[in-house]
Parts: C-alpha cells; sequence; structure tokens
C-alpha cells in the first residue's frame, strides 16, 4: 500500500513539478516574444510618421523633440550603425527596429525619402519615450492646424484622425468638471505640456496648451502587461491537460495490470489453469498477483489431486471390494462351520482395509484442502517420538526400533504443535520404514531453540533419487510394493509432508548412513 501511494503521490508530484516549472518556462517565454512585438507595435506610429516627412519637416520636429527630454534622436546614414545583416534587412523592409541596449533601447526606422539615412533615438523606456514623442508630434499638427488632411478641415476632425495614427484618446480640457490641478497648470504655463508616465495599473496622461491657449488631454494606450489573462487561461487548460495525461498514464497502467489479472480469472474458468500472472513490480497489484498466482496454483493441485484420488480410489476399492462379493457367495456354498469363519474372517479383514483407506483419504483431504483446524499446544514432542516407537515396536517384535536423542534435547522437547497430527507425522514415518526394513530402524531426534528435526532411518534397499520426491506423490506407485503383503496406499508420506507443511515445517528423503 506504501509503495502504490509513493508511486501514485510520487507520479502527481513530479508532474504537477514538470508541468509547474515547463509552464513558467513558457509564460516567461511568450512574455519575452509578447513585449518585443508591444515595443515595436507601439513605436510603429510616431516611428512610421517621423519616417515619411521630407527634411524640412524633421529637422524641424527633431529640434521641438530635444526640448522635451527625450533621449538623443538624430537621422544619420545607414552605414554609421553598426547593423547585422537581419536588421539591415528588416530597415530596408520598412519596419521599425527596436534595439535592446544594456541601458535603454535604441528604436530606428529607416526614412522613405532618403532610404540610405537612418532615423533613430535612444530612450530608456519605449512607453514613455515613444508617448512623449508621440504627444509632441499630436501637438505640432494640431498648432498647425494639419493632420494629414486639407488645411480646411475643422480641428475636430484632426483629432479625430491623430487619435486613430497615434491610438490615442484626444479630447479638449473645458468646462467646469475638468478643472486641473494647481501644479499641472503651473506646469503647463511655463512649459506648455504636463507628461504623467502612467504605471503597470494605469495608462500614461499629458496635458498640452496650445499656441491659442486651449488645453488638450492626451491619454496614450495602455502600458504592457504581463499578466495576460488568455495567456494564463491558455497555459492552465495546458497545465490541466498535462496532469490529465499524467493521471491517465498511471490510472492506464493499473489498469492495464488489473486487467491482465481479470484475463486469467477469465482463462482459469475456462479450465485453463495453467495460466499465470506476469506479476513485474511487487507493489499492491504486484502482490495481488502473487497471491492469485498462489492460489490457482492451489487450485490446480488440488484439482489434480482429486482427480488422482478419484481414480486411485476407484482402483484401491475395486479389490476389497470383489474380495467381499467373493466372499459373500462362498459363504452360500460353505459346509462346514471351520469354511463359513474363514470366509467371515476374510471379509472382516477387508471391511478392516476399506476403513483404514478410508480414513487415510479422509485425512489426506483434510490436509490438502485449505488449511486445516489445528489446536496448538504446548507438547513434549520427546514423548511423542518415544509413544511411536514402542508401539510400532510391540507391532513388529521381530525388528529392532529404538529413539535416539541428540544432546540438549530435554531442554527443547517442548513446542506448540497439534498433538493428533504430529503424532500421525511420526507414526507414518516409522511405520512406512518398518515395511521395509530389513531388521532395523533408527529414529535420530535434534531440538534446539528454532528447530525439531526427526530423521528416520533403515537398513532396506532404500528408493533411487530420481524417485525421491515421488514418494510423496499420493496413491504414488514406484513398484509393486502396495500389495497385501507389505501394506499401504501411497497416502502415508504425502500426509507427512502435508502435516509439516502446516506446522511450517517440509520432509525430504536424503541418504542414510545404513546404506539405505
Amino acid at each position: 500500500m506504501n509503495r502504490l501511494f509513493l508511486r501514485v503521490f510520487g507520479g502527481l508530484l513530479l508532474t504537477l513539478l514538470v508541468v509547474g516549472l515547463f509552464s513558467s518556462f513558457l509564460y516567461n517565454a511568450i512574455n519575452l516574444v509578447r513585449s518585443e512585438h508591444y515595443r515595436a507595435v507601439a513605436a510603429m506610429p510616431a516611428f512610421d510618421w517621423l519616417a515619411s516627412q521630407n527634411s524640412a519637416s524633421l529637422t524641424s520636429i527633431i529640434s521641438r523633440l530635444s526640448t522635451t527630454g527625450v533621449g538623443d534622436i538624430s537621422v544619420k546614414p545607414k552605414s554609421e550603425f553598426n547593423l547585422t545583416a537581419i536588421e539591415s534587412e528588416r530597415l530596408s523592409y520598412g519596419q521599425v527596429l527596436v534595439i535592446e541596449l544594456d541601458h535603454g533601447y535604441r528604436i530606428a526606422k529607416q526614412l522613405e525619402l532618403l532610404p540610405d539615412h537612418v532615423i533613430s533615438v535612444w530612450l530608456p523606456s519605449v512607453y514613455t519615450g515613444i508617448n512623449q514623442i508621440s504627444g509632441q508630434i499630436i501637438v505640432d499638427q494640431l498648432n498647425a492646424g494639419r493632420t494629414g488632411v486639407p488645411p480646411k478641415v475643422d480641428r475636430d476632425a484632426g483629432e479625430a484622425e491623430l487619435s486613430r495614427i497615434f491610438n490615442a484618446s484626444i479630447s479638449r480640457v473645458e468646462g467646469p468638471d475638468e478643472v486641473l490641478h494647481e501644479d499641472v497648470l503651473e506646469r503647463l504655463v511655463k512649459t506648455g505640456r504636463y507628461f504623467y508616465p502612467g504605471n503597470d495599473n494605469a495608462s500614461a496622461i499629458a496635458y498640452y496648451r496650445l499656441n491659442d491657449g486651449v488645453i488638450y488631454r492626451v491619454t496614450f494606450a495602455e502600458p504592457f502587461s504581463t499578466v495576460s489573462w488568455s495567456l494564463i487561461i491558455a497555459l492552465s487548460l495546458m497545465a490541466i491537460a498535462g496532469v490529465a495525461v499524467a493521471v491517465y498514464l498511471l490510472i492506464s497502467s493499473i489498469d492495464r495490470r488489473l486487467r491482465s489479472i481479470e484475463t486469467v480469472a477469465s482463462r482459469i474458468a475456462r479450465g485453463e489453469l495453467d495460466a499465470r500472472i506476469s506479476v513485474g513490480r511487487q507493489d499492491a497489484i504486484g502482490r495481488l498477483g502473487n497471491a492469485f498466482n498462489s492460489m490457482a496454483e492451489h487450485i490446480q493441485r488440488l484439482v489434480a489431486v482429486q482427480r488422482e484420488m478419484i481414480h486411485a480410489v476407484s482402483h484401491e476399492l475395486r479389490t476389497p471390494v470383489a474380495r467381499i462379493r467373493f466372499g459373500v457367495q462362498m459363504i452360500e456354498d460353505c459346509t462346514s462351520e471351520k469354511s463359513l469363519h474363514k470366509q467371515l474372517t476374510g471379509i472382516d479383514s477387508d471391511i478392516q482395509e476399506l476403513d483404514e483407506l478410508i480414513d487415510e483419504i479422509l485425512t489426506y483431504a483434510r490436509l490438502e484442502q485449505g488449511g486445516p483446524i489445528l489446536t496448538f499446544q504446548d507438547v513434549d514432542v520427546k514423548a511423542i517420538v518415544e509413544q511411536v516407537v514402542s508401539e510400532q515396536g510391540s507391532i513388529k517384535p521381530e525388528m529392532t526400533i529404538e529413539a535416539q536423542f541428540a544432546e540438549g534435547v530435554d531442554q527443547w522437547k517442548q513446542s506448540d504443535v497439534e498433538y493428533r497430527y504430529i503424532h500421525r507425522a511420526v507414526q507414518n514415518l516409522v511405520g512406512n520404514a518398518t515395511r521395509y526394513a530389513s531388521s532395523t530402524v533408527k529414529v535420530h531426534c535434534a531440538f534446539d531453540k528454532d528447530t525439531c528435526r526427526i530423521d528416520v532411518e533403515d537398513d532396506g534397499k532404500g528408493i533411487p533419487e530420481e524417485d525421491w520426491e515421488k514418494v510423496f506423490t499420493p496413491f504414488a506407485r514406484l513398484d509393486d510394493s502396495r500389495t497385501r503383503s507389505s501394506g499401504g496406499y501411497g497416502l502415508g508420506l504425502s500426509i507427512v509432508r502435508r502435516i509439516l507443511y502446516w506446522h511450517g515445517g517440509q520432509a525430504f528423503l536424503g541418504r542414510s548412513a545404513m546404506g539405505g
């Protein structure tokens, strides 16, 4: 859960960081282009007008502009400017060139009547400087009564035309509602102009007193603002789209892995019990895949065991049932008490064999299907071994069956186990050894703090190493030993392995010092 949380949270955090940094970079880059474009557009009306004038008019306006405090403005041959090839080409196309310097800006425009000359000006601020130049041109035109239209056109028409050309609002200051501040009036009386440069939130405003005493107010276009709601909305939508794509990729990865689990589950439901999930990462879904694979393996093993048990049980039941049927038929023909007793004894033996077989099958089935109900108790394992050795010794008195205990066993003989099942496991091991031993069976016990180990050895001929794992297979037949003489149904060692599995242990075969 923690790993999945960190993966999803880390992915979202990384996505937000990347999207944020990219949006910030893109916002600054776009604003840089916007600011360059704004400076060129802002300078265009005034410099287009200046570049279209003849030499006399241009000289006159430059002399008047020098009194406004505008930076160094001059007309020079193009060859005197250190221009790049691209800048020269832009000037030849009639574009306004705005060059950013270390301190301020250089604005240049090629003259229309003298193509080899350029009018340029240095301005500390493009917005303030261009507005001052535009304001002076507007005042000159209003004073002269010329706006590029016939001289007889009245001044109102000139105001409208100049407003259009210079993208400014031009209006007369008149009437009691437009009383100017004393400082503004004082500046107008002394210099004929008052200029407020504006700020980030307000446009530049200028007041001009014409030669006939009329005062005009000029409100210039808004200054450049880095805050563009259209740009912010576009970048926000892009950021949302980026986060959505990242979330989709994260969810699609999880969905794809869940769908693979769903596909495997469907295949298993159709009977493909060998279908398995490719786990991959060990996160929550990976652990789910491991659990699912374990479940599938358990189901496949249960089904295989069930099929083999059905096949083996049908085979094992057939022989005693046939003998019982034969015995019953023989009873009908018995003429003596002795023959009748013999047949009844045989039937009783066959019934006992069936009972033992059913008990073995039920025991193995309980151990095989899920977790059996185990009641763990603090039990003396050494006493269990001694009890089994004693029981088997009474059953096979002709054999030597002895238990050997390592040093320190008494200290660690107590263990939490299910008494009944551990007794059954040791009994199966020793009983199996007595069936195949020649004369001797030894039970070695070594206990410590963490483990209980019981080794059962016999002096029989042993089992080939390639068949060691087969003996734990239910109803395994390694040879023809599974007869009435040797006994057994092929479930004893399978039951031992399952009992030890549920106790957290294991059962395996190895080589014996006794030669088996």
